[in-house]
């Protein structure tokens, strides 16, 4: 095989891999297979309903809002500013948590800091606002507060933990493969 053609598979060896296995399970259970398929068909609609609307946000984001400004707010020194903002966006965020990562690039590309990237992801993850409102219906206002408490300060510790385990070297690998993005 040619270098091109190697290079594609070598980029999709996930999907082939992923293929083949649900082909085997097909051919082994066919009852089994059919809902692999099934849920794979559901997911990728619904993936296809929510990836477009965040594309559109990250290319708005991408060009609207200049990296001076990003760096000034969510940049090394943007110190609480930056923490308080991280919170804001992971949690008014919508959609699900695969969303947050090209999300998350964007901020790394205009100089965000990795700290708050990382509390942006993890408010996205677990503080997202209409479930706080669901959450306080269903379990009530003293365990979404509690568990919300938990979930600050649980964000806060892996995101700068996180920061201080990541050698420079891996930073400034992060930053790239953020670049390489584009």
């Amino acid at each position: 095989m040619n270098k091109k053609r190697m290079e594609i598979l070598k980029k999709y060896r996930f999907f082939l891999v992923m293929l083949v296995v649900s082909l085997v399970i097909l051919l082994l259970n066919p009852v089994l297979g059919k809902n692999v398929y099934r849920l794979t068909v559901d997911s990728v609609f619904e993936m296809l309903g929510v990836l477009p609307p965040i594309f559109v946000l990250i290319g708005l984001l991408d060009v609207w809002v200049k990296k001076e400004t990003m760096v000034k707010y969510m940049g090394k020194d943007s110190g609480i500013v930056g923490v308080l903002l991280g919170f804001f966006l992971g949690a008014a965020a919508a959609g699900p948590l695969y969303g947050a990562f090209p999300v998350a690039g964007v901020f790394l590309r205009k100089g965000s800091r990795l700290a708050n990237v990382f509390i942006i992801v993890g408010a996205w993850a677990s503080m997202k606002i209409p479930l706080l409102l669901f959450e306080v219906s269903s379990m009530g206002m003293k365990f979404t507060l509690i568990r919300l408490v938990m979930d600050v300060f649980g964000v806060l510790i892996i995101a700068y933990a996180m920061e201080k385990i990541l050698t420079k070297d891996d930073e400034l690998h992060i930053y790239e493969l953020a670049r390489k993005m584009e």
